[in-house]
């Protein structure tokens, strides 16, 4: 089940960036295209953290300093996921199980909370678990919102 999104009709920056992080990221990991997210950030900008799933910020890593190393490894997950074989439509299960309610907007910059928080269904193997938070920052540019940055992989807390 594609899930609506929650800030429409609401509130026009919120709406943007659900859509961007939510409903357009999903579809386009899920058919490995990067081409539909490609203009979503701001690549000079653009840095990642991974948290490794640790409450502890001094075992958190600089993940992505570069742009191109943050899409090449997406591309890679993405393009892994294509080959595995799901037992429900894997848009709907990523939809099912990802939670994006907190999203902070402040003179041109955003921080947004985004979730997952269940398990995928594969067949003839264990189910992919997913339980973990991302913080993404933004800026808003003539073009609309971007990405900046993210902590990923941060410890799920509801």
């Amino acid at each position: 089940m594609i899930k609506a999104n929650p800030f429409l009709g609401n509130d026009e920056d919120r709406t943007e960036i659900w859509d961007m992080l939510v409903a357009k990221d999903i579809r386009a990991y899920t058919q490995a295209d990067w081409s539909m997210v490609e203009n979503d950030f701001l690549e000079d900008e653009f840095f990642a953290v991974n948290a490794g799933f640790d409450n502890d910020p001094g075992k958190w890593n600089l993940a992505f300093s570069r742009f191109e190393n943050y899409r090449d490894s997406w591309l890679e997950a993405a393009r892994a996921s294509l080959k595995t074989e799901y037992a429900e439509p894997l848009e709907d299960a990523v939809h099912k199980l990802t939670t994006l309610e907190q999203i902070e907007v402040k003179e041109g910059k955003a921080i947004a909370r985004k979730q997952f928080n269940g398990t995928i269904q594969v067949v003839g193997k264990e189910p992919e678990v997913l339980n973990w938070q991302t913080l993404y920052y933004l800026k808003k540019t003539p073009a609309g919102w971007k990405i900046v940055g993210f902590t990923g992989y941060l410890p799920y807390t509801p």
